[in-house]
């Protein structure tokens, strides 16, 4: 009886020292929070320190016997290695009647497997070693890629070398991408604003441009394994190539594996440089329309063609930017929030590094808002060619561009790219550094002057994709012509026999 007493006692004793050590954590808890909520400043009220300033790493860059250009950077930091090889190609070379084929040839180099390893036996190598062996062709440019520890970079940059080298495109796994294509085709109207996006591409460059074609059943049907590999040989050689490798390693090893994997990989001496597709403005105005009955909101595109990266404007068109787009921009300020017309609203002059690409607006609105909202964007695309941006519109858009450029610099690989890119496309290695100074020196004058310069409100092109029955007022009132778009997709030819 006694030692349950004590037994009580002890349990009551426990419960007092919780409790008091409970009330004593919530009271100095309240007692931080109150300072927290006093000490607590509106975001505008924030002070920042001075950006740091961005330097590259070290890197060394040499060209091989046979014209294979290799960039090497040292990164101690994880015992990683990465490579990436650069290849001048691109969909926009593939044949008119064959659109799909560079897609195709770069994802069927990885996994049809090569000369001396088939396809499962290169993917179970790889996933031993937990390395990656990848392969990409877009538009621009083609790019294949390694992961690897330290330790096993002499086995998988084998694995590399030979995919860049001795693919064999199995016709299984062709027949598989192209079954996966054809599974794209068949949902490629399943979103609106996939829709948006891919019919004013066609709008601004022309629907047979290679910067705005897409796949049909009849294009995936007319590829065979035969023209992966005449593309393959085409384009896949040392000297059209350029090489980077980043990570834990020794650069005198690493330059010796590259020699030993590649150097001995023959020249085309007969190579040249392909011609870019010619690039005019389909349209230059007009509104155009996508039925979608099951629709409850629009998605709205406006804009025309646009620039190149080597724009002597590219900065200041980039603080336009700024100052139209995101939170605390023009747009977002106006025509979402003072007026409620958007649920998203957005605005971007969209450079290419050797082509021009688009300057467009747009959102997603209320059916019933469709037409004040386009009137809303075309309101603001002239008012910033007619008004100056003050000075607090100027700051908070320099601001936003230069914090974010120091992004691009957040990890050596990263650095890398841009090197390799800037080469490819034949800008030269400070770009990035004559924009952050561009950006800083730009005024509300010079943003203004390009607003006038740049901007072409008489030429805009529109686009909604939306429910007919409920835009009301009805697109007419933005212009007599209507013009309909059809979606529907072309039925693959044997199912029309049939």
């Amino acid at each position: 009886m006694h030692r349950q007493n004590n037994f009580k006692m002890g349990k009551g004793k426990r419960l007092i020292y919780a409790l008091v050590a409970i009330f004593a954590f919530l009271g100095v808890t309240f007692n931080f929070s109150l300072t927290a909520t006093a000490a607590a400043k509106h975001y505008t009220e924030l002070e920042f320190g001075p950006l740091p300033e961005v330097n590259l790493p070290k890197y060394e860059r040499f060209v091989l016997q046979n014209g294979l250009v290799v960039y090497l950077m040292e990164d101690r930091e994880l015992p990683l290695i990465s490579g990436t090889a650069l290849v001048r190609t691109g969909s926009r070379w593939e044949p008119a009647d064959k659109v799909g084929l560079a897609g195709f040839t770069g994802a069927v180099m990885r996994t049809g497997g090569t000369k001396k390893h088939s396809s499962d036996n290169l993917n179970e190598i790889l996933e031993q070693r937990a390395a990656s062996v990848e392969v990409n062709i877009g538009e621009a440019a083609g790019s294949a890629s390694f992961e690897a520890l330290s330790e096993d970079v002499e086995t998988v940059f084998g694995l590399f070398s030979e995919v860049l080298r001795e693919p064999v495109f199995a016709q299984t796994k062709l027949d598989l991408v192209k079954t996966q294509a054809k599974g794209g085709i068949a949902r490629r109207n399943d979103n609106p604003n996939d829709i948006a996006s891919r019919e004013f591409r066609k709008l601004i460059y022309g629907k047979d441009s290679p910067y705005a074609r897409i796949t049909e059943y009849a294009t995936v049907d007319a590829i065979a394994r035969e023209d992966l590999l005449k593309f393959h040989q085409q384009y896949f050689h040392p000297n059209n190539m350029i090489l980077g490798i980043v990570g834990d390693f020794d650069p005198k090893q690493m330059r010796s594996l590259v020699q030993a994997k590649l150097g001995d990989w023959r020249r085309n001496p007969r190579l040249t440089k392909p011609a870019l597709p010619e690039v005019s403005p389909a349209k230059t105005g007009g509104v155009f329309f996508v039925n979608q009955p099951q629709l409850t909101q629009s998605s709205v595109l406006v804009g025309h063609l646009g620039g190149k990266f080597d724009s002597p404007d590219y900065a200041a068109l980039d603080v336009l930017n700024g100052v139209l787009n995101g939170f605390g921009g023009r747009l977002f300020n106006e025509v979402r929030s003072r007026q409620g017309l958007a649920y998203s609203v957005y605005c971007y002059w969209s450079p290419r590094f050797d082509y021009p690409g688009m300057f467009m607006a747009g959102g997603q609105t209320r059916s019933d808002a469709t037409v004040q909202f386009i009137n809303a964007l075309k309101t603001e695309i002239k008012r910033i060619q007619a008004q100056p941006v003050t000075a607090e519109e100027l700051s908070r858009a320099k601001e936003s561009t230069l914090n974010s450029f120091v992004f691009n610099f957040q990890d050596p690989s990263q650095t890398l790219s841009r090197l390799m890119r800037y080469e490819y496309y034949g800008y030269p290695a400070d770009f990035l550094f004559r924009y952050q100074k561009a950006v800083a020196a730009t005024t509300a004058s010079d943003v203004q002057r390009v607003a006038k310069q740049y901007l072409k409100p008489e030429n805009l092109v529109t686009l909604v994709v939306g429910n007919q029955a409920t835009i009301q007022p009805p697109l007419t009132r933005l212009a007599a012509q209507v013009t309909p778009i059809d979606v529907t997709i072309p039925v693959p030819q044997q199912q029309s026999q049939n």
